[in-house]
Order: C-alpha cells, then structure tokens, then sequence
C-alpha cells in the first residue's frame, strides 16, 4: 500500500485516530467516527487501513547491517515487572560507546522502536529499548493488541521498569558512563519521570511529544532537555509552556522545539502523521543533543 501523508485526510480524521491510539475513543466509536469520512467510494475499512501503521515503511537500518551488532538482551527490574528483555544495538566496531534508553510508545517494543534502537548504533550509540510488555510476554506483533496489553500494566511498575533500564546501561561493560534517553509519545512521558527520578544518572534526554511531569517535580530535574512537540498536538501542548517555563525557572539546560502544522506521532514512519521534514530535523537536533552531552 502506498503511504499517504496528513494533508490526505481532514484533520479531523487523524484526530480520530490519536484518540483511538491513545485510549480516548474504544474501537467502536472509532469506526463510527471514520464513516462520517468514508464518501467517494473510499469504505471505513480503506480508511482505516490507511491510518495503521505499515511497518514496511519503518526499516531504516536492517538489523542485518554490517556497520552494526543487535542482541536480546534480559535485565533485572525488582521493584517493576521483574525480568525486562529488550534489544540491545551498538556498533560493530569499538570497546565502549554512550548509550541511549529508547523508549516505546503505548504499545510495546514495536519494529519503530527496534528501528531507532539501530539508528542510534549507526551513529556510535550503545542503544537499549526495552519492552515493557515483557511480563506479559512481550509484543504482540501488532500494535492493537499491544496497547491492550500496554494498559493491563500499572504505570508505577513500568517507571520502575526504565528506571531500572537506565541504570543497568550506565554500568554496562560496553558503556562510557555517559547515558542518555529518548522516547515517544508515552516514552517521551517517561523521559521526563526518569530525569525526575534520576538527575544524578540521566545525562541528556529527549522527550518527543511527552506528558509534563507534576510542577512539585520540575525541581528535581537537572538533566539537560531537548522537547520535540507537534503543534497540532493540543493535548501536551497545552501544558508545554508552563513546562519550559519552570525548567528555565529551574535553570535546567534545555531547549524546546515545536514544529508546525505537524501532527503528535510525526516521527513515527509507519503512519500517515509521519512528517518527512520535521521528523528529520528533530532527528537531527536529538543526535545534536546526544552528541554534546553523551559524547563530549
């Protein structure tokens, strides 16, 4: 199927979908709402395919690529869901590297994920991206189930999860010491916990299009911040500038970054908010970041 892009849909119907894909409407509500827009001879079920991710479209970097090395890896996390596993991806050559915590969306370790785990090792990272579904088993191989699954965890044991992932990477044998985090959408949420959680460990994060931690946290943070956010994104952009504000008021090292007309989920290529443009700068402005406080 050939990918369409957001200004291919009113934005009404990418609405629809943030909101099925973030729990916010059950998967009967959602198709009711699509065949409001199925005119033409364009059927609910078209439409709704077009909207699902095509993992197809996602692989930048195969895990077959020379210029790196890819294993499963388990860690421990006692007080979370007890044995995590997840990818670990670094480069093929070299004894010790900064590492990078990639964390998933609402729904597992999907291929998305896995693929920017491998993005990172191309360009000198040693990349964790851990699957907070494993002790339910793991993803499901689709993304439905895996948010179903996603809700049956209690928030707190899977902060503890990646909690528990940071600190196994920073004192990995492959690992500089130096760590950093990046995540999406429920991920960049728990970017923003773990600089809460762990000032002293986390040395850079960047949280794309993450939920605001409490104000009563902000304090805590000391780890320097690069935000990613959507401006169509009116659910976190609406506490976005009080929380530049107060990380400023905090004199953390951050920027924040709001690219516009674009959608939540813009650096995710396996669905039609995918953004090229934007999705490539923020790219580039997160291996900026990394670089300067993991590398230098």
């Amino acid at each position: 199927m050939k990918r369409k892009t957001a200004d291919q849909f009113e934005q009404r119907v990418l609405d629809l979908y943030d909101d099925f894909a973030h729990g916010r409407l059950d998967r009967r509500g959602y198709l009711k709402g699509l065949a409001a827009f199925a005119v033409g001879g364009v059927t609910v079920e078209a439409l709704e395919e077009s909207l699902s991710p095509n993992y197809a479209w996602a692989e930048q970097v195969s895990a077959t690529d020379p210029r790196i090395k890819t294993e499963t890896v388990t860690y421990d996390s006692p007080e979370g869901g007890g044995q995590i596993s997840g990818l670990l991806a670094r480069p093929a050559t070299g004894e010790k590297f900064p590492s990078v915590v990639v964390i998933h969306e609402n729904r597992g370790l999907n291929p998305y994920i896995a693929d920017v785990a491998r993005r990172l090792a191309v360009e000198g990272f040693l990349a964790l991206a851990p699957d907070a579904l494993s002790p339910l088993g793991g993803y499901p191989g689709n993304d439905d189930d895996g948010r179903a699954m996603q809700r049956r965890r209690d928030r707190g044991e899977m902060t503890e999860d990646f909690v528990a992932a940071v600190k196994w990477i920073d004192t990995h044998e492959l690992s500089t010491g130096k760590v950093g985090a990046v995540g999406f959408c429920f991920g960049g949420g728990m970017v923003n916990q773990l600089a809460v959680r762990l000032p002293n460990v986390l040395d850079a994060g960047v949280p794309f299009y993450g939920s605001q931690p409490d104000a009563e946290d902000v304090v805590k943070i000391k780890t320097p911040l690069s935000i990613q956010n959507a401006e169509l994104d009116l659910r976190i952009m609406a506490g976005a500038e009080a929380f530049n504000e107060a990380l400023k008021a905090n004199e953390v090292l951050c920027e924040s970054h709001v690219y516009p007309g674009v959608n939540h989920g813009f650096h995710n290529d396996t669905t039609p908010r995918y953004d090229e443009a934007a999705a490539e700068l923020a790219w580039k402005r997160t291996l900026a970041w990394f670089n300067q406080y993991l590398k230098a």
